[in-house]
């Protein structure tokens, strides 16, 4: 083969990315120091001290010592999709016309949108919002058309924004309730504007409720689809989150709404479902004993969050330059960052110097002009507490360093101003 060959990737990749996973290519460089490192940059509470539920693994082990180990039907095994149907009823979701059971709620979002949006289509996504939607629309050759969450609002979306972005291309509307990076817990009147917007427009609904039971101070979360019959909504979840499980990758939709309307769309998912074969068979077997056995794994699960949540909030509040916003779910904070220079260059200094590795604002969209970085609560509260004592004192430096810095740039810049100046002035006088 001629030493000169390189094998180019495709094009459809260029603008693929995925900032939770990105920012771990410094934290490894940083690692290799010997630094102690900090990590409060990816949701996955099996990393920290909450363990799986027992009777959930257990009832995997004796879906694989019962030879469940074959492939299964495309949408999932009957018994998994009726216990979903249940939990569905439950949240008060009607006119259900199917239900898929995919390799974590990830592939359910990436069989939904490749079925339903074209290229030159869009489709509109919350900003901020979880990166895999950038991710798998930039691989779809799909428009990502960003609406903002008004942070001054507890992060609600902003209808009137989500209003003026819809156009004859825009095919649906992503909400992601609870949300993911900022934590916030729609309100019954945000989740029925949109709803009213999307029977306006004929748009899908795409509603990631991954987080539904990860919700402090006794709020109540509201499933979308449960608003409006007619309307049609994929509902996403799995057990990753609530149930403690995120390697299992186990995950699901539910397709509800018009019937009549969803047929063609609901038979092109299915197309795409059968191609890839199943989901994993023997975790399938713990849908149905994670939804409809013992949830005490939760009380415990809160009690934890919530603690780190009010830590988290009381440590960033209390820096001059940061503020947090409660979040009223999951296990993220989103705050906002006072700063001149950008938040990734912020979050990149950060990681060098102290070790804390958090996510920059960037990978997850924020207003124009604003800069954030998230922060994931899970880890113990001397873990939190040591990493948000070194973001403070690292941030008094930062400001001081990049201030100067400005300063010094400024300084330069109007020194080259009158040296260009004394030469135009010396070629006129010649």
């Amino acid at each position: 083969m001629p030493s000169s060959f390189v094998v180019e990737a495709a094009t459809r990749t260029e603008k693929i990315t995925y900032a939770v996973r990105d920012i771990v290519l410094l934290a490894d460089q940083v690692a290799k120091t010997g630094k102690e490192m900090l990590y409060l940059n990816i949701g996955d509470p099996n990393k920290f001290d909450f363990r799986t539920p027992q009777h959930v693994i257990d009832a995997v082990v004796a879906a694989m010592q019962a030879n469940k180990n074959s492939y299964s039907a495309s949408s999932g095994i009957e018994e998994a999709r009726q216990a979903i149907e249940r939990e569905a009823d439950r949240k008060g979701i009607r006119s259900i016309h199917d239900i898929f059971v995919t390799s974590g709620a990830s592939e359910a979002i990436e069989v939904a949108l490749t079925a339903l949006a074209n290229e030159g289509e869009n489709i509109l996504t919350p900003s901020p919002g979880y990166p895999l939607y950038t991710a798998v629309l930039a691989k779809l050759g799909v428009k990502e058309n960003p609406y903002y969450l008004d942070e001054a609002n507890g992060w609600q979306p902003d209808l009137d924004d989500i209003k003026s972005k819809i156009n004859k291309h825009t095919r649906g509307i992503v909400v992601i309730n609870p949300n993911n990076p900022t934590g916030s817990n729609c309100s019954r009147e945000t989740l029925q504007g949109v709803l009213a917007l999307a029977r306006e427009h004929k748009l899908v609904v795409f509603a990631d409720e991954i987080y539904d039971k990860l919700l402090f101070d006794g709020q109540e979360h509201i499933s979308l689809a449960s608003l409006d019959h007619e309307t049609p909504v994929i509902t996403f979840n799995g057990l990753s989150k609530a149930y403690l499980a995120p390697g299992f990758r186990i995950g699901w939709g539910i397709a509800s709404g018009s019937g009549k309307a969803l047929n063609g769309y609901l038979e092109a998912m299915n197309r795409i479902l059968r191609a890839r074969l199943c989901a994993n068979h023997p975790i399938q077997w713990a849908i149905k004993p994670a939804l409809e056995g013992s949830h005490a794994h939760l009380a415990e699960a809160m009690n934890k969050l919530t603690r780190r949540r009010d830590l988290t909030v009381k440590a960033l509040n209390s820096i001059p330059g940061i503020s947090c916003v409660k979040p009223g779910g999951t296990f993220y904070a989103f705050p906002r960052l006072e700063i001149a220079q950008s938040d990734n260059h912020f979050v990149h200094e950060l990681l060098r110097a102290t070790g804390v590795v958090v996510v920059p604002g960037t990978g997850f969209g924020q207003m124009p002009g604003s800069k954030h970085f998230r922060v994931v609560f899970l880890p113990p509260e001397e873990v939190l507490a040591r990493a948000y004592e070194r973001l403070g004192e690292f941030f008094t430096s930062y400001e001081g360093r990049t201030q100067a810095a400005a300063i010094t740039e400024r300084g330069e810049q109007a020194k080259s101003r009158r040296v260009k100046a004394r030469g135009k002035n010396a070629a006129s006088r010649a």
